[in-house]
């Protein structure tokens, strides 16, 4: 199955240009991605990628992206942190439609994070609409949203240290 995902990066201080970084990804297999560089510094590469599984293609992608550009540090794996119209476009249905479902169902899934924009995982909104049979979507794009929240949540571990004391941990599952 092919697999639709975008792997952002931080590249290095000192890396190489351009073009130089373009031709080793694409030598490290990375061609079936379309590279941004939209912002200095940074590299986002959006890839359609065949696999077995959706966790397949996108570690096999962040491998190949490791191999070309040892150096840079992932910012996030996408699609996972989403805003209600980023989940009605998926869905097919307007904004106001899925703010009316969220506001009229005590079950719909927390966000998390509810300040002035408000920002859920896609994986959790689309599991909770699967499981209520009232929308109907490609269901390849809930594995890779799973998927891209496992990667960003072991990166985040990673970045602040697996050890998370058991005071925290009690108090927040």
């Amino acid at each position: 199955m092919e697999y639709s995902f975008t792997l952002t990066y931080r590249l290095p201080d000192d890396a190489a240009d351009v073009d130089e970084t373009v031709e080793r990804l694409g030598e490290a297999g990375c061609n079936d991605a379309l590279i941004g560089l939209g912002q200095s510094g940074r590299i986002a590469l959006a890839f359609d990628r065949e696999a077995n599984s959706a966790r397949e293609a996108m570690v096999s992608a962040l491998g190949d992206v490791k191999r070309a550009i040892p150096a840079a540090s992932l910012i996030e794996a996408s699609p996972d942190l989403v805003g209600l119209s980023d989940v009605a476009e998926i869905v097919g249905v307007s904004r106001q439609n899925m703010r009316k479902l969220m506001m009229n169902s005590a079950s719909f899934p927390s966000p998390i994070h509810a300040g002035s924009t408000v920002i859920w995982h896609l994986a959790h909104i689309l599991a909770w609409l699967d499981a209520k049979g009232c929308y109907e979507f490609d269901t390849k794009i809930l594995e890779v949203a799973g998927s891209a929240m496992l990667i960003n949540f072991a990166k985040e571990s990673r970045q602040h240290g697996a050890n998370i004391p058991s005071d925290i941990s009690e108090v927040t599952a």
